[in-house]
């Protein structure tokens, strides 16, 4: 069988455990495989070696730099943007491959849905899923903003909704994803730092409580249980949390 004219690119670091099974979900139907490792120290550019000579080792600076960069390794003409944690789902992989084929809409992005899991369990809820990313696009015609977390996407023209997931393993468990949002409040912080923005607690406990509502009330965070619940909380505290490291770092500065 012929394979997708699609460059699967791979964002990963220190994913021994989680690449393969990433690579394996690519390999059989996408005419490329190209690999982004950020300075991994375990077994990832051997394994990612493996499945394609495509593997760079790059350190990643500011998020959306780095996969701006990473597409640009791509050779061809569609791009599927995925992280090591993630699998293409065959059903997806049969979706994309007729959407690029037939492209009858035009587009140049399509989203995808993203099901999340933390351990074992699926988060259903609490805007989590469907929860679609841009995440396949025709290379050079799709980037990201400059920014260090939660970079938003830049194009111009039509976005396509596919149907299939993307399956996220986030963590392995509750740990790794509190440490995960643990970083990712820092990163938040050390942004508004560096873009000079001035954030308020007033504003701060209304986007709080705003996240916390919405999620839970209107994304069905409250039917799906005591994740659902947790997810919702964590949504609300994301934003309180990173104001609390702005503040610290402001104080720092200011004191040196």
């Amino acid at each position: 069988m012929e394979k997708a004219p699609v460059s699967v690119v791979i964002i990963a670091k220190n994913e021994e455990k989680r690449l393969e099974d990433c690579l394996k979900s690519a390999v059989s139907w996408a005419r490329e495989i190209v690999v982004v490792d950020d300075e991994s120290t375990d077994a990832t550019v051997a394994l990612a070696r493996k499945y394609t000579d495509k593997v760079f080792q790059r350190k990643m600076d500011i998020e959306g730099r780095h996969r701006n960069w990473a597409y640009d390794q791509a050779s061809q003409p569609w791009v599927l943007s995925l992280d090591a944690d993630e699998r293409v789902t065959p059903e997806l992989a049969r979706e994309i491959t007729a959407a690029i084929t037939e492209n009858r809409g035009g587009h140049i992005v399509y989203a995808i849905p993203i099901k999340t899991f933390i351990g074992d369990v699926w988060i259903e809820g609490a805007g989590y899923y469907p929860a679609s990313k841009a995440r396949l696009f025709q290379k050079g015609k799709f980037r990201y903003e400059e920014a260090s977390v939660h970079p938003r996407v830049i194009y111009d023209g039509s976005c396509g909704q596919l149907k299939g997931d993307i399956l996220h393993y986030s963590c392995d468990g509750l740990e790794r994803w509190f440490a995960k949002f643990n970083r990712e409040t820092t990163l938040e912080a050390e942004k508004w730092i560096r873009d000079g923005r001035k954030v308020t607690l007033a504003n701060s406990l209304r986007k709080s409580y705003d996240r916390f509502f919405k999620n839970y009330f209107l994304k069905k965070g409250i039917s799906t249980g005591f994740y659902g619940y947790l997810m919702s909380v964590f949504h609300g505290l994301y934003q309180l949390l990173a104001y609390a490291k702005y503040q610290e770092m402001k104080r720092r500065s200011t004191a040196n």
